[in-house]
């Protein structure tokens, strides 16, 4: 019996990102500090701050002939300092909190992620099915970052920031047994 492996990694940021970027994978134990942001400034923003991250995707496919008899996935949530940036006097704790949760809810999408990589079960369209689940995890991770911060404003609304930091929290804890680190 022959073996293949075939390895496609796939990378999605809300900003321009190449693999040789400096990451931060997500973590329970470790929060986002403002030394992480490290990108310049856009002083012309209305925002605040800026966070780069993104759901890595990588999987392998193992074959026997030209048949998929296996595969392997990995999915990370990751912040890119590079790309990060806050402006000092327009920044505090309060908008640390804000940013973090864009980053929490990025993890919260790789924790969904994981959750239906569970259930892909081996098939000679594999590849095409691990595409297309990247690429509905990914649309639905944008909408959200989105929703988010039209709903709280930009972190402004304060009642709603609240609301949202309490559903993001209960929701990863749903999600507890597919969490990273």
């Amino acid at each position: 019996m022959q073996i293949k492996h075939f390895i496609f990694c796939l990378l999605f940021i809300f900003v321009g990102i190449d693999s040789t970027d400096e990451t931060i994978t997500w973590n329970a134990s470790k929060k986002l500090t403002w030394a992480d942001f490290r990108a310049k400034p856009d002083v012309q923003s209305n925002a605040a701050a800026l966070t780069a991250s993104g759901i890595t995707f990588g999987y392998s496919v193992k074959t026997s002939g030209s048949k998929i008899i296996d595969f392997s996935a990995t999915v990370e949530a990751h912040f890119y300092p590079n790309r990060s940036w806050f402006l000092k006097d327009k920044s505090d704790d309060y908008i640390l909190g804000h940013e973090q949760l864009h980053f929490d809810i990025t993890e919260l999408y790789v924790r969904k992620f994981r959750e239906q990589l569970n259930r892909v079960h081996v098939n000679q369209n594999l590849k095409v099915q691990l595409n297309k689940l990247h690429n509905s995890v990914n649309e639905a991770l944008n909408e959200t970052q989105k929703r988010y911060d039209k709903q709280t404003n930009h972190s402004i609304n304060v009642e709603m920031q609240k609301q949202w930091e309490s559903f993001i929290a209960a929701e990863l804890k749903a999600l507890d047994k597919y969490k990273s680190q």
